[in-house]
């Protein structure tokens, strides 16, 4: 059926585009597993949002990933308790994989969707989510371990010292160095630096030294 008489084809495209795209973070050709991956990061995320929060979001995804986004989602039960142990429990159920897969899981897909969304789209939602949820997102940046972020019970996240401030933004320069490099003779990459903007940005975010980043933790 061509996508002329076919009203779902341009939803169908589309969703695959994206799917596409996180494929290639993932380094895999298996669509399935790909589609299991983009679905255990919407649902795990979307449970710790607020209604509203969540139709913001939802509202930048393509239609199908949309219907994904809301399958089995009940309004009155969100947001659930923000731990780390329930959010990578729930991912690798949804994902198929290990807990401890599931980390760095998480920050390839992360990582693929600020590609795919609306410029800072992903730093509001992000925002609306405490930093351990943050740094899981984010695939446990800054040298944080699953164990690091799982092991010890949630305590009151202090403000940042000057060391963490300092550690913070040099993993965000040297994102943005790695992107920003070309070799002599080489073309300038454009994609490539916005991406290494991006992840410099969602570095800083994640330690709350944005503007985007002042929900109270």
């Amino acid at each position: 059926m061509s996508h002329h008489t076919d009203p779902f084809a341009p939803a169908v495209r589309t969703a695959n585009e994206w799917l596409a795209v996180v494929a290639g973070r993932l380094d895999t050709d298996d669509r399935i597993f790909t589609h299991r991956a983009v679905r255990a990061w919407l649902h795990t995320v979307r449970d710790r949002l607020g209604v509203h929060a969540a139709a913001h979001f939802s509202a930048q995804l393509p239609e199908l990933l949309r219907g994904v986004f809301y399958e089995g989602w009940i309004p009155g039960h969100v947001p659930v308790p923000h731990d780390v142990p329930s959010f990578l429990t729930q991912f690798a159920r949804e994902a198929g994989v290990s807990v401890t897969e599931a980390t760095a899981l998480t920050g390839l897909v992360t990582d693929a969707f600020a590609e795919l969304f609306s410029p800072g789209q992903l730093d509001h939602v992000l925002a609306q989510i405490p930093a351990r949820l943050r740094y899981v997102l984010l695939g446990a940046e800054f040298g944080k371990t699953v164990w690091d972020i799982t092991a010890a019970p949630p305590q009151p996240i202090a403000p940042l010292d000057l060391e963490q401030q300092i550690h913070a933004l040099a993993e965000a320069v040297a994102a943005l160095a790695t992107g920003l490099e070309t070799l002599p003779g080489s073309e300038i990459d454009a994609a490539a630096q916005v991406s290494a903007a991006q992840r410099a940005h969602r570095i800083l975010l994640a330690e709350g030294l944005t503007g985007a980043a002042t929900e109270s933790l």
